[in-house]
Parts: C-alpha cells; sequence; structure tokens
C-alpha cells in the first residue's frame, strides 16, 4: 500500500494514477465579468471616498471596507480558480477517484466519488483535458445548483480517461 493511504483505501484498492491539475491563469468570460464587476464596485467606493475626504474629517475612511472588497472580487475572480488548482491533488483507484485539497479557511479536505458501471463520464479532449465522473449539489444565493466534478485541467487525460473506463468495465 502507497505511504499515507493507510486507513484510507480498503484492503482490495489499489492506486492506478496519482496528478495534479495545470495551474495557470486561464480566462474565461465569467472570470472577465467577476473582475468587472469588483472594479466597478471599487471605483465607485473609491468616488465615495474622494467625495467624503472633500467634505473634511475621517468619514471618508469607511469606504476603505467597500474599496478592499471590490478590489478583492475583482483580483478573486481572476486567481482563485488558479490559486485552488495549485492546492488540489488527484488519485484515481480501482473503485474511486480521489480529489484533496488544502486552501484558506476550508483547511484539509479528501473527498472520494465511486467508480462504478453507471458513472456518467464527460471527457473533455483538449490539452490540457477535464474528466467530469460526478455532481454536486450546492447551495448559493440564488438556490441550489448542480457543479460537475472531476479532474480538471491535467495533461495526460487521455490515459486517465481509458483507466476510468477500464475501472467501469471491473478490468483495473
Amino acid at each position: 500500500m502507497t505511504s499515507g493511504w493507510e486507513g484510507i483505501l480498503d484492503a482490495d484498492e489499489a492506486i492506478l494514477w496519482q496528478g495534479r491539475p495545470d495551474g495557470k491563469v486561464v480566462f474565461r468570460p465569467s472570470n472577465i465579468v467577476g473582475f468587472l464587476f469588483g472594479l466597478a464596485f471599487a471605483g465607485f467606493a473609491l468616488f465615495w471616498m474622494v467625495l467624503a475626504a472633500s467634505a473634511g474629517g475621517f468619514f471618508w475612511a469607511f469606504g476603505l471596507i467597500h474599496f478592499s472588497v471590490g478590489i478583492g472580487i475583482s483580483f478573486g475572480a481572476l486567481f482563485w480558480s488558479a490559486y485552488r488548482r495549485r492546492n488540489t491533488w488527484y488519485t484515481l483507484t480501482n473503485k474511486r477517484a480521489f480529489i484533496a485539497s488544502v486552501l484558506p479557511l476550508k483547511g484539509r479536505k479528501l473527498k472520494s466519488y465511486p467508480i462504478t458501471e453507471t458513472t456518467v463520464l464527460e471527457f473533455d479532449n483538449v490539452t490540457p483535458a477535464t474528466i467530469h465522473f460526478a455532481e454536486e449539489t450546492r447551495r448559493g444565493q440564488n438556490g441550489t445548483s448542480q457543479v460537475k466534478i472531476g479532474f480538471e485541467r491535467i495533461a495526460d487525460g487521455s490515459t486517465v480517461y481509458r483507466l476510468i473506463r477500464d475501472v467501469q468495465k471491473g478490468a483495473a
């Protein structure tokens, strides 16, 4: 058994593949929208602070909170997904897929997803590749939504996809 996996893997479970996602910053439309929203938020706060400062006193300092939040939203939209991927590790066994992460405020997490013959796979065969094999329901401000779970932006996507298909067939 691989060191560190004692008590996690079943007795008849073997590791087939381990890897990490690509940690590069990727610009997507959703990232750009978040970035622009954060800039607008920070810009309005800056405008308000200038007007409040012209009235005298230190009342303008209350705008610093809003300005900081706007800057955080802007840069978080661009860099958070890359940061999250840089702190994520993937493992595929002959029974399950594991996703481990270490993130601020959330701490260390290890989630496992069973791979069965009924597992629906979605393979994005580009470089780096993404393979989705599960969905989770997440709550947000506007209700719930389904989020696809899988190995994101991996270099050896075709090989991992074949391994997952072998696990589904019971050949792994």
